[in-house]
């Protein structure tokens, strides 16, 4: 009877199932995003974030459900919480951009946008490369932790592409339209923002690393 009762209860190995699910999610959108600020399909890229952030929320439910319903769990209950919902937090971001851009009824970005979605791009692959490592931490350790380090000098360069773009709006619109400066800082804020969720990702991952080993 218990060995049928722990058949009905969520494996183990499902959440890392789950979390690479929600990495796919993440670079999907990410790539659509890069795609949309490089002036390609702009509203067809805009839909397949909307698309894809769905089916991230759907993961992170899934992944939450079966957080309470195991008795065994790979790593602690609030890490696991914590890094899907933080993973969740950058496609979130991605799709709040997405709702801006739409408002605006924007077509074409800046250069310093496009290597911003880039940064984006890469950012979103190294987290799918760190999340099946989680399955064996001791051993996959070092690099662990070089990814972690490396997503930290993606968004160190993000937060410089944003600082130059926000200048070069300002040399472009600050004494005249107001209106296209506020829209371009907009977007420029909310991609340093995408960044910014995916470092949160990697200090999640940093934090696992260290209880665990």
């Amino acid at each position: 009877m218990l060995g049928l009762f722990r058949k009905l209860l969520p494996r183990e190995d499902a959440f890392f199932d789950l979390f690479a699910q929600h990495s796919r999610t993440v670079v999907g959108a990410a790539e659509a995003l890069n795609a949309l600020l490089a002036g390609r399909d702009i509203d067809g890229n805009c839909q397949r974030i909307v698309a894809l952030e769905d089916e991230a929320d759907n993961i992170t439910r899934e992944v939450l459900q079966a957080t309470r319903r195991s008795f065994i769990t790979p790593f602690d209950r609030g890490d696991i919480k914590d890094l899907i919902q933080s993973m969740d937090d950058a496609i979130d971001m991605m799709h709040k951009t997405v709702k801006t851009i739409r408002l605006f009824e924007q077509t074409s970005f800046d250069p310093l946008m496009q290597q911003m979605g880039g940064e984006i791009v890469q950012a979103a692959h190294l987290i799918a490369e760190a999340v099946p490592l989680l399955n064996k931490i001791g051993a996959n350790a070092p690099r662990l932790g070089a990814i972690a380090e490396e997503i930290m000098r993606v968004e160190g360069r993000s937060d410089d592409l944003h600082d130059q773009g926000l200048k070069d709006l300002f040399r472009r619109h600050g004494t005249g339209n107001a209106m296209d400066f506020l829209i371009g800082s907009e977007i420029y804020g909310e991609l340093e923002k995408v960044l910014d969720r995916f470092e949160d990702v990697a200090n999640e991952i940093s934090g696992i690393v260290i209880e665990n080993v």
